[in-house]
């Protein structure tokens, strides 16, 4: 495991993890004065309810990331339901901080506004919210109640409870196959994704030089596991080795093989881990691309309720 273990919060305290870090110095951008917090001795107290972050830096934990977490968290969250991260994206973006979940689906993660962290953390704590809520009511940009519209396809918020093997470590995407009701459709589909080598993947014949960037094929390892049957989205950010991880995961999912355009339920493992959309198979291999070389976010191919992709 490339990180150090987490520590153990005291009863009632609830870890702030700094993921970002320049030349050994952790940056935590301008959150502790946006949520609105006190210091009290080595802890910050929230308003809105009086819940305790602890805050803890050490430059291994440097791009860590939602779905790192658990693996890392003692008791896997027996003591607390969730971890707050502040991440890049906190820092350099603006965006609000992270929680990950420990208890429900361990991995998956929503964004918070940083004035209502304290409110949402006590919610939490007492329950009265369940991270299933926040997943339910986020925003094309992962954000719980945030206004950036409701996903046309929003992500499960429930998901089965079991347990599934750690998927391929892999530095390119992962075709995941997860609906074994229609063998004829799954292997239409990895013929309209240009077939599979003797290696396992799809999308390696096309010559780079020649590949029409707006419509790039998609090259993926295929994982064909009865194993992963049933994988949902939430789930999907735990089981990515941290030593060498995808771009992003893509699920091949009833929805493949019954519906037109064969879509693709993809996973974002970075900006929001375990959020998820829905696109046509033809499109994810652009996608990819252009998540790869940080040309586009994960929320601008998340389609909008009642808006025109």
């Amino acid at each position: 495991m490339p990180f150090p273990e987490l520590p153990r919060p005291a009863p009632g305290e609830v870890l702030l993890v700094c993921a970002c870090y320049e030349e050994g110095r952790a940056l935590w951008g301008g959150l502790p004065d946006e949520i609105g917090a006190r210091r009290q001795g080595d802890v910050l107290v929230l308003e809105g309810g009086g819940v305790r972050l602890r805050p803890v830096a050490a430059r291994a934990w440097d791009h860590l990331r939602g779905g790192d977490v658990p693996a890392l968290a003692p008791d896997h969250g027996a003591g607390t339901p969730v971890v707050v991260l502040v991440d890049v994206n906190v820092v350099y973006g603006g965006d609000g901080p992270l929680l990950v979940d420990l208890a429900a689906n361990p991995g998956r993660g929503v964004r918070v506004p940083p004035a209502r962290l304290g409110e949402i953390l006590d919610a939490l704590l007492g329950g009265t919210l369940a991270f299933d809520d926040l997943v339910r009511d986020m925003d094309k940009y992962g954000m719980y109640q945030g206004d950036g519209g409701r996903p046309a396809f929003p992500t499960p918020a429930v998901l089965p409870r079991r347990s599934f093997p750690v998927l391929p470590a892999c530095a390119a995407a992962l075709l995941v196959r997860t609906c074994f009701d229609d063998e004829e459709g799954w292997r239409a589909l990895l013929e309209e994704l240009g077939g599979t080598d003797e290696d396992g993947w799809v999308g390696t014949g096309p010559d780079p030089d020649e590949i029409d960037m707006e419509d790039c094929p998609l090259t993926a390892l295929v994982v064909d596991d009865r194993a992963f049957e049933g994988l949902g989205p939430g789930h999907v950010p735990a089981l990515v080795p941290p030593e060498e991880h995808p771009p992003l995961v893509v699920l091949a999912d009833a929805r493949t093989c019954t519906e037109p355009g064969r879509p693709l339920t993809v996973v974002d493992l970075y900006d929001t881990p375990g959020q998820s959309t829905v696109l046509p198979c033809r499109e994810v291999g652009s996608m990819a691309c252009n998540l790869e070389i940080s040309n586009m976010d994960f929320h601008e191919f998340v389609a909008v309720e009642a808006v025109e992709p």
